[in-house]
């Protein structure tokens, strides 16, 4: 089962697309990537996050193993994360990643992830963080399979 992606926003913009599409190409079992793209609530602040977070939940099974994109979580280097993905792909437990929308997650959300996750310290726009997702998880992809891909 392929790695869901539940991305909040608009569809990928055209020069994101063609380098997601540049990566998903090169992806093989288990690390395929399927993506979901919810739009953002027509509300601000608070109202936002909630609604946006319940249309998550909604896509959420309950046995799959939830990571949330999130500049204050854990923030692993690339053979920790391919060492991490690796083993939940194995354990027979659908991987999903989301990236909130631009005001975050409610703490209910929060709750029912199992494991946040740091790209950077930094902020980066929406759009930007589904190529570099992308990237990462070919990155993971390649050092699982022993590619020369990741230098060390």
């Amino acid at each position: 089962m392929p790695i869901r992606i539940i991305a909040i926003g608009k569809k990928h913009e055209p020069w994101v697309d063609e380098g997601i599409r540049r990566f998903e190409r090169r992806l093989k079992r288990p690390f395929k990537i399927e993506w979901v793209i919810i739009g953002h609530s027509g509300h601000n602040d608070a109202t936002a996050r909630q609604e946006e977070s319940q249309h998550i939940l909604s896509a959420l099974n309950a046995n799959d193993y939830v990571v949330l994109l999130d500049e204050r979580g854990t923030n692993p280097n690339s053979r920790e994360l391919s060492d991490m993905l690796l083993k939940k792909l194995e354990s027979s437990r659908r991987v999903v990643i989301i990236i909130g929308g631009a005001y975050g997650v409610d703490d209910i959300l929060k709750k029912r992830t199992d494991y946040i996750w740091s790209l950077s310290n930094l902020v980066f726009p929406h759009q930007l963080v589904r190529l570099i997702l992308t990237e990462q998880i070919y990155r993971a992809q390649e050092i699982a399979l022993g590619n020369p891909y990741h230098h060390e």
